[in-house]
């Protein structure tokens, strides 16, 4: 889900916070790196966003990894022995185990950190999960992540102070793109500089912790190794973010030269906690295939769930896999009773809720989907949950609440949010024609006055009610227009000139009456 565009007056307000914050003195000593920076997000504030986006990236990365507990239980140790040999133990550090396939790992600032059981999977040592763990901790720890928010809030705010200054529109679009950009820095991949710093600071503090720094040198090599590799799909996660290179080997290589050697690297220990993952791999790996099968191939998807479940039944994602497949062959009571052993084995991930609030939508059970839509909220906000609560809302005769939903999940540019911006426009269009039609007076260079009318919203328009009007001469009369497409603009002679009335453009006004929304 992305974030419709910020409107233009928010950009000013960034500007001018930004430009208060540089007045005041925003420089600082980074805790890690102990450089002066430019600092604009306090340590109060990074922390509250991570707190703040945590258990809903959590969501959106798969959910937590409940089948473990004691694997969950190992990774937040290791973690912890390694935040107390950090730069800023007392950040309030905490530690999750995701429960996705792909090998991935990330930090929110504030210290908020999580790891795929993916990536667990394939490690070998508790030293290589320090070298993970360390890498994260000190993204968290040297404002990696805040400093690349305050670079989005530099690059804003400055387009935007430009724009006031040129006291015209011709850099919308870039404060537009820019401000965008900025909205999404959780999910952005760190620079060339970041990721040496977090190999560089992170084996320190893996030697710190009594770590073998040999296992970040091979855990690197490894990751280069697999990146030239077509077959090394498995990676795609952590390349994404974390891109490895032969530059970070070689540094990794040349400061762990310079470290103490023979240090604990912990195989067996490792091992044993990863028991589990590695019995239950194969389970997983047919889940994966499923997944991959679903769209195409139901039959074959649901055969796949069915051998996962049988392997390991405990894990809710298989069985929700079997319902996904069932739906898909229009078995869609069977699939809402997989929904709701899903749930049974883990009620705390949003996508089993949701799914089976579609079902029983499906099966004419609304009062049951708007309580599953509901927790699925809860949990993890999505553009499907409020389409469908709108329709729902829609249904039982409350079109207030139906505009609601539909203009929340119209803030998505996915395919189910341009469905609620089109339900929205149908639905709010005879209340508030103002909000989706806009209309400007216009004159040439004759002086001749007309009305731009532009249609903002997503659907077509037909039968639109403007009024032109010049107020200081007692002149108003209503005008239509048959018709105009998404974003279409056309100007409707109000049949009179600036000269007749003796007035300025600025003394004219021009107002949508109605308009109706094309079949």
């Amino acid at each position: 889900m992305n974030p419709s565009r910020p409107p233009m007056r928010r950009l000013f307000g960034i500007s001018l916070s930004l430009l208060a914050a540089l007045a005041m003195g925003g420089c600082a000593t980074n805790p890690v790196t102990k450089k002066t920076e430019l600092t604009l997000v306090s340590e109060q504030q990074e922390i509250k966003l991570g707190s703040q986006q945590y258990l809903q990236n959590q969501q959106s990365a798969g959910g937590k990894f409940i089948l473990d507990p004691q694997l969950a239980a190992y990774v937040n140790e290791v973690g912890q022995k390694l935040v107390k040999v950090s730069d800023r133990p007392n950040l309030p550090f905490e530690f999750v185990v995701i429960n996705d396939s792909v090998p991935n790992a990330w930090a929110l600032p504030g210290g908020k950190l999580a790891v795929n059981r993916g990536l667990l999977a394939e490690l070998k040592s508790e030293a290589e999960l320090a070298a993970v763990l360390s890498h994260e901790i000190v993204h968290a720890a040297a404002r990696h992540g805040a400093s690349s928010m305050e670079r989005g809030i530099l690059l804003s705010a400055g387009a935007a102070v430009i724009s006031v200054l040129a006291a015209d529109k011709k850099h919308a679009d870039l404060i537009d793109f820019a401000a965008g950009g900025g909205a999404t820095l959780l999910n952005f991949r760190f620079s060339r500089e970041n990721e040496l710093e977090a190999d560089h600071y992170g084996i320190g503090y893996m030697v710190r912790a009594g770590y073998d720094p040999k296992a970040a040198v091979e855990l690197q090599e490894t990751f280069v190794r697999l990146s030239g590799s077509k077959s090394a799909g498995w990676l795609a996660g952590m390349f994404a973010t974390h891109p490895p290179s032969q530059e970070r080997v070689e540094a990794n290589r040349g400061m762990a030269a310079t470290l103490p050697a023979n240090l604990y690297r912990g195989e067996d220990a490792y091992r044993r906690k990863i028991a589990f993952l590695i019995q239950s791999k194969p389970a997983y790996a047919a889940h994966d295939e499923g997944r991959k099968l679903l769209e195409k191939e139901p039959a074959q998807a649901l055969a796949k769930a069915e051998q996962a479940i049988k392997l390991e039944p405990r894990e809710a994602m298989f069985h929700a896999l079997r319902g996904d497949a069932l739906k898909k062959l229009g078995r869609v009571a069977e699939a809402e009773q997989d929904y709701s052993d899903a749930i049974k084995l883990n009620g705390e991930y949003y996508a089993h809720h949701l799914n089976r609030a579609l079902a029983r939508q499906r099966l004419g059970n609304a009062a049951g989907a708007q309580g599953d839509l509901e927790r699925s909220n809860a949990l993890l906000p999505t553009a499907a949950a409020h389409y469908v609560l709108g329709n729902l809302a829609q249904g039982a005769g409350n079109p207030a609440k139906a505009i609601e939903h539909y203009r929340l999940a119209a803030a998505s540019e996915s395919e189910v949010g341009k469905r609620a911006g089109s339900a929205l426009v149908r639905l709010d269009l005879p209340r508030n024609p103002g909000n989706y039609i806009q209309v400007e007076p216009v004159a040439d260079a004759a002086g001749n006055i007309g009305l731009r009318v532009t249609n903002r919203s997503p659907v077509a328009l037909r039968n639109l009610r403007v009024v032109g009007a010049v107020p200081a001469a007692g002149f108003s009369r209503e005008y239509a227009l048959s018709g105009l497409k998404p974003g279409q603009a056309a100007v409707v002679s109000m049949g009179a000139r600036l000269a007749d009335f003796k007035v300025g453009l600025a003394q004219v006004r021009g107002q949508v009456r109605g308009a109706e929304a094309a079949e």
